[in-house]
């Protein structure tokens, strides 16, 4: 345990999180920030506490076990709790003393796996506020201070790209370097590989073993290879268990345990009476696309000789960048994705707005992108009138161009310019 008023900060590159933490740790009792393992949570968090209590050292967690509630009388506030689900038992501990004294700013929680995994051990409704953290975006690792890319869209902003005009092998290069911030900011290309193979490795076996004994390291990375060749694709279950050689029992078993530890995402399909013979099937998504690369052994050169996996990926990464600003996004957008069922009509990105209306994003892969890459948005905006807000198709070229009403193509590094 360390207590301590300040944390270094030489090297640390803001986060789109922290307005919001600064903002809320004034306002409640206890916040959870949960993401990912090593999303930089902790550094994160870690600013704002005086004492930090790491719970994935043993000789800092047994006083925990043993009786939470005393361990946490006295310690100086805001106090860090970092990675609960090692000491489950901590939330019921945080529950009580913020029952007791619910002044803010008293208590910081962070967790690498989602913090409803287990219903019986999460008392944290009504005390906890949850905070989303994921890897950092291209805009974060570059030190861009641009509005949340929705934000922009339905504000009506024009989408400009970067100056340095990052063409196909650029963004899979960006792809590849990872959310994660130690790959991302501190090693080059042959040490990144490496951290994300053990990052990959250490997913399958400790963090899967801690979160649910028993599973089979082996079939669960044949699952989540099956899951990498079907990132960002409405694919049927069969089809993966399939490909992994599991029974269906098994493998949504896996799903679940790989969503639980926050490397796998679904998006629920966007429904309306307008439009008839919609899939109902989620859209499943990698959370981080150089994780995916690296589950199948792909770099650079192997991702661009297989137009179905850079495909994937690209788009897989640009999900990724948008998921990360939604905590921070003012319009406060749920994310969908659409699809009829002939596979005739489907667009990649839907953001609900709620009663502020939709906004339509899909991810081409071209360099010069035209009307007839816009058909799905252009439908979608005639069906739904004055609701549809805006529409961008994201692309690998430079420019920026109206395609038509409400409808704008716009690079897909127009999301951190």
């Amino acid at each position: 345990m360390c207590e301590s008023d300040t944390v270094a900060t030489g090297m640390y590159r803001p986060r789109l999180v922290d307005p919001l933490i600064r903002q809320l740790i004034l306002e409640l009792p206890a916040l959870l920030i949960v993401g990912p393992r090593a999303a930089g949570k902790t550094t994160t968090a870690a600013r704002y506490a005086r004492t930090v209590v790491r719970l994935d050292r043993e000789a800092e967690a047994v006083a925990f076990r043993a009786d939470p509630d005393a361990a946490l009388r006295g310690l100086a506030e805001p106090v860090l709790l970092d990675e609960w689900q090692v000491v489950p038992g901590v939330l019921g501990a945080i529950k009580r003393a913020v029952d007791v004294d619910p002044r803010p700013g008293r208590f910081l929680v962070t967790g690498s796996v989602r913090g409803d995994v287990e219903g019986e051990l999460w008392p944290g409704t009504g005390r906890l506020t949850r905070v989303a953290m994921y890897g950092m975006t291209v805009g974060e690792q570059v030190g861009a201070t641009t509005r949340p890319f929705l934000d922009r869209v339905v504000a009506g902003q024009a989408l400009v790209g970067h100056p340095d005009r990052p063409d196909l092998r650029d963004y899979v290069d960006l792809l590849l370097r990872s959310g994660f911030p130690e790959p991302a900011l501190r090693f080059g290309e042959p040490a990144r590989a490496r951290w994300l193979d053990s990052y990959v490795e250490q997913l399958l076996t400790r963090d899967a073993e801690q979160l649910d004994g028993g599973r089979d390291p082996a079939r669960l990375r044949r699952y989540l290879e099956a899951f990498v060749l079907a990132t960002a694709g409405v694919v049927e279950d069969t089809m993966l268990l399939q490909a992994a050689g599991i029974a269906r029992k098994t493998a949504l078993a896996y799903e679940r345990l790989l969503t639980n530890l926050l490397v796998v995402e679904s998006l629920p399909a966007w429904t309306s009476n307008r439009l008839k013979r919609l899939l109902l099937r989620p859209k499943r998504f990698v959370v981080d696309a150089a994780v995916a690369a690296a589950a199948v052994r792909a770099d650079a050169a192997a991702i661009l000789r297989d137009g179905d996996l850079l495909g994937r990926l690209l788009e897989t990464f640009v999900v990724s960048q948008i998921r990360a600003e939604l905590a921070v996004t003012a319009a406060r957008p749920r994310l969908y994705h659409l699809r009829q069922q002939e596979g005739r009509f489907e667009v990649d990105l839907v953001a609900d707005l709620g009663g502020g209306g939709l906004v339509g994003v899909e991810v081409k892969l071209t360099a010069a992108p035209s009307i007839a890459d816009a058909r799905h948005l252009v439908r979608l905006r005639d069906t739904l009138g004055d609701r549809f807000v805006r529409g961008v198709v994201l692309h690998t070229g430079p420019g920026s161009i109206e395609l038509d009403e409400r409808i704008v193509a716009a690079p897909i590094s127009s999301l951190w310019a």
